[in-house]
């Protein structure tokens, strides 16, 4: 079994200004195998983005535990941290203007994250990841000559360019269409298995997290349930339609042995108020409506 390269335990997230407290994170729990292809979904809101930017070193837990490839992110100082986000992780965003320079070509661009190799080194490690990405015959066209998928893609060779441990990436496939958006997916999909990269999605796109092992989603700043993929679809997520049913679902226990009850299913049960009647029946717990 392939270690944690991510362990969040019961992890929180504050944002204060100066009349008001959001809770973004509420105590989530998630680990995250090494060389693991994963995606996380959410509703807006949710609280997904916030832990893709805690993995990242964007920003700081408030409490809790985040270790990420050994290191304790609660302890690093600034030195530290800057290290860490140049050599541990590498980013991609939805917004392909967050991850060019719009006057710099394709080359250039790969070039900026290598700024302490040599100029030939740095050159040649841009041209080994633009045929890595099959973009090596855009190496000189910037980003006004190129289309949203050619971006997109540009975009994972400059998050590749330091070699990183743990791809992050923020809606990939939000700014482009299905057809490019299922390249992008084969393309992590490679790269998961090639050089063993641990890559994790956030995306809205469920056709997308249908295509990867395993599924976590967030609701409410908590995991609330996870996604595995079924033994039987395991070797053909490739080919799998958006309308083909490739996982299980499983409701999450916290360390409390709390689980959350998705909105929908509360509406569909008619509930009331806060209070649920549990029962053990065959070895199933049967939750329903308190009787009147």
């Amino acid at each position: 079994m392939s270690e944690d390269i991510i362990i969040c335990e019961n992890l929180v997230k504050i944002y204060k200004t100066k009349d008001l407290e959001v809770l973004a994170l509420q105590g989530l729990d998630l680990n995250i195998a090494k060389g693991e292809l994963m995606a996380i979904i959410g509703n807006s809101g949710s609280g997904k983005s916030t832990f893709l930017n805690m993995v990242g070193g964007l920003d700081r837990p408030s409490a809790g535990k985040l270790t990420v490839d050994g290191k304790n992110l609660f302890k690093l100082n600034e030195a530290e941290l800057v290290d860490y986000k140049r050599k541990t992780v590498g980013f991609v965003w939805q917004n392909n203007a967050r991850n060019l320079v719009p006057y710099l070509n394709a080359v250039q661009n790969i070039s900026l994250p290598m700024m302490f190799d040599s100029e030939k080194k740095r050159r040649e490690r841009a041209l080994e990841l633009l045929e890595i990405v099959g973009m090596s015959h855009k190496k000189d066209s910037r980003l006004n000559q190129l289309s949203g998928g050619e971006q997109q893609r540009i975009a994972i060779a400059i998050a590749l360019a330091n070699n990183p441990k743990i791809l992050l990436a923020d809606e990939p496939t939000g700014s482009v269409d299905a057809k490019t958006g299922n390249y992008i997916l084969d393309m992590f999909r490679t790269l998961n298995r090639e050089l063993g990269l641990t890559i994790v999605i956030v995306t809205h796109d469920r056709a997308l997290s249908k295509k990867v092992n395993r599924v976590v989603a967030i609701r409410d700043g908590k995991t609330s349930s996870e996604m595995i993929v079924k033994q039987d679809y395991a070797d053909r997520l490739d080919s799998i339609n958006m309308f083909e049913e490739a996982h299980d679902e499983f409701a999450v226990l916290d360390k409390a042995g709390r689980v959350q009850i998705p909105k929908e299913i509360l509406e569909q049960m008619g509930l009331e108020g806060n209070k649920v009647q549990l029962e053990l029946v065959d070895g199933k717990v049967v939750i329903s409506t308190p009787k009147k």
